[in-house]
């Protein structure tokens, strides 16, 4: 087995690249996605229509009401 560098960008490449292909796959279930967006810095659900919202989560709030919808998102960073 060849060595594994975790900090080479060929690594850090193909997990962003197997993240953004999960997403896709997702999405195209109808399964909406949450991540943080590094381009803006925010917290984001992507929904399969393509909307996206900024999310604010809500520390020890009950799991499907742990965040707070702050604003519809017009820009498209993970793509």
């Amino acid at each position: 087995m060849p060595d594994l560098d975790i900090f080479s960008e060929d690594f850090s490449q193909k997990a962003a690249e197997a993240g953004n292909q999960a997403r896709l796959q997702l999405l195209k279930q109808g399964i909406p996605v949450c991540y943080l967006d590094s381009e803006f810095g925010v917290d984001v659900i992507e929904y399969p229509d393509g909307r996206k919202v900024e999310i604010r989560f809500i520390p020890g709030a009950p799991g499907g009401q742990n965040y707070k919808v702050i604003r519809e998102l017009k820009h498209s960073s993970a793509a």
